[in-house]
């Protein structure tokens, strides 16, 4: 997602990437070490990374709306789901064009429930899907709030305590093909919402953010984290009881919009963000550095993060560079495994992998 270049720094993100890239304590892996692209059969648009119950996949929703299961370099990708039985198949399969995601469903945020295996989707045309561990049509579990559709449903998380699934709308106006429009119009109808699996409701935490995207819940479930795309920052909402949520706080201020949050085995958070090179190379780095009142050299064919680490108490402690290349330019997700890091996109024909 590209986003206005006039909003791509403040003092704070400048001075945390600052710190990070000037000193040896924050980690850094790099595009090419270690580096490995698994091709698509024939679609786009691995969005998001998820691993079931038994440690296999990973599974990835695609342009023509299927979930698609890794089975390893002898078998391939297979089909793992399709978000609904009326899903035209001569139409769908294989598509790659986006006027057809509200036929065919663009599956984004993915999510395995560890206590029932089964796998919550977060599908921008459909809504939240679930399907259980063996695969097929997905049900709809919510379409809709007070009333009110759906219209680009994005990202999610469950809570491993009670499987309440926290999820994001992205906007009330503009579906996902037309993200564009969202971040022109500056729009702030986004929304934070909870399904209750134990009575099918959804409910309404938090209204009028700014394109919120990606979200990641802590290690102990204390709080939730949301990427809010439009203003570069990474939200945090307390939770403390079940009544709802308050006022967020900024966990941290980012230089790029930060897209899908993913925590690893440490607690730690990944966060992937739109690189925009084209539109920060046109920039003249000496206004950015008086708009932000700091005189720093911005290497740019070195500053290249395309995603975060974040430790719990929101300081940035590792980061992946691009490099400036075109393997990592435009990704959406960081999901580090068992010493791997999985790197989803939007856009791309392939899922990338590196070790950590």
């Amino acid at each position: 997602m590209n986003v206005d270049a006039g909003v791509l720094f403040s003092s704070i993100s400048l001075l945390f990437f600052f710190l990070c890239f000037s000193h040896s304590h924050c980690e850094a892996q790099h595009v090419l070490k270690n580096y490995n692209e698994i091709e698509l059969p024939g679609v786009v648009g691995p969005e998001s990374i998820a691993f079931d119950c038994k440690g296999k996949g990973p599974y990835v929703g695609v342009s023509d709306g299927r979930i698609l299961k890794w089975q390893g370099p002898q078998l391939g990708w297979t089909e793992f789901s399709i978000p609904s039985a009326d899903r035209g198949r001569e139409l769908c399969d294989g598509a790659t064009d986006p006027k057809l995601e509200q036929t065919c469903g663009r599956p984004l945020g993915l999510k395995f429930n560890t206590a029932t295996c089964d796998l919550f989707i977060a599908d921008a045309t459909f809504g939240l899907l679930k399907v259980g561990p063996e695969g097929g049509v997905a049900t709809q579990l919510a379409n809709s709030a007070e009333g009110v559709p759906f219209q680009f449903t994005n990202g999610l998380d469950i809570n491993s305590n009670t499987g309440e699934v926290f999820f994001t709308v992205s906007s009330m106006i503009f579906q996902r093909r037309q993200y564009a429009l969202a971040f022109i119009s500056r729009d702030k109808t986004g929304r934070l919402l909870k399904y209750d699996p134990h009575t099918n409701s959804v409910t309404v935490l938090y209204r009028n953010l700014a394109v919120p995207n990606g979200i990641a819940l802590s290690k102990d479930n204390s709080f939730l984290l949301v990427a809010e795309s439009n203003t570069l920052r990474i939200l945090k909402f307390s939770l403390t009881d079940s009544t709802g949520v308050g006022t967020p706080e900024i966990f941290v201020q980012l230089k790029r919009a930060p897209d899908n949050v993913k925590r690893n085995a440490n607690g730690e958070f990944w966060v992937a963000l739109v690189s925009g090179r084209d539109e920060i190379r046109r920039q003249n780095v000496k206004r950015i550095s008086q708009d932000v009142s700091a005189t720093v050299n911005m290497p740019w064919s070195f500053e290249d993060p395309v995603g975060v680490k974040i430790s719990e108490e929101g300081t940035v402690i590792g980061f992946l560079s691009g490099n400036g290349g075109k393997e990592l330019d435009s990704i959406s997700e960081v999901e580090e495994v068992n010493g791997v890091l999985w790197i989803g996109s939007a856009v791309k024909p392939y899922v990338a992998q590196m070790l950590v």
